[in-house]
């Protein structure tokens, strides 16, 4: 299975490489049997915030939203949607709750993916799903679970 990432750079903040977007997609989609297509975006707060009043109803950027390719028609390869990653957002939100930038990239990464893949944690139970999913994909990247610091916060 190949997984062909497209990587859109319409900000001018600090982001990973073509190469580490590559191996984080790769982990979080390994149970996809397909050849598949995702494009990745990262963009300002204008364009996150943007982009999350329209599709969310919040009227401010945010770290990452899936977009899931929804048709009726088979493309080949299968196009999996977008992430759109705000890298200021993203680079915040490390420095707040003590994450290195890359574990913190990582994760959204994944979690964006997962999305796409059809998980959600809009539940209790689907998010417990949704999250262990996460935690064991980020231990084979050498990443600590990301909801551990939370947990103790609350």
């Amino acid at each position: 299975m190949i997984v062909t990432v497209d990587l859109q750079i319409a900000d001018d903040g600090k982001h990973p490489g073509v190469d580490q977007f590559q191996q984080w997609v790769d982990v979080a989609l390994q149970e996809v049997s397909e050849d598949c297509e995702l494009s990745i975006r990262l963009v300002d707060c204008d364009e996150s915030a943007e982009l999350n009043a329209n599709y969310r109803g919040k009227d401010k950027p945010t770290n990452v939203l899936s977009f899931p390719f929804d048709s009726s028609v088979e493309i080949k390869p299968k196009l999996l949607g977008d992430l759109v990653i705000c890298a200021s957002v993203v680079e915040q939100e490390a420095k707040e709750q003590n994450k290195t930038a890359h574990d913190h990239w990582a994760h959204l990464v994944v979690h964006g993916c997962l999305h796409l893949l059809g998980y959600d944690h809009i539940d209790d139970e689907d998010a417990e799903i949704m999250e262990s999913l996460e935690i064991k994909l980020l231990q084979s990247l050498n990443i600590d679970d990301p909801y551990q610091e939370q947990e103790a916060i609350k």
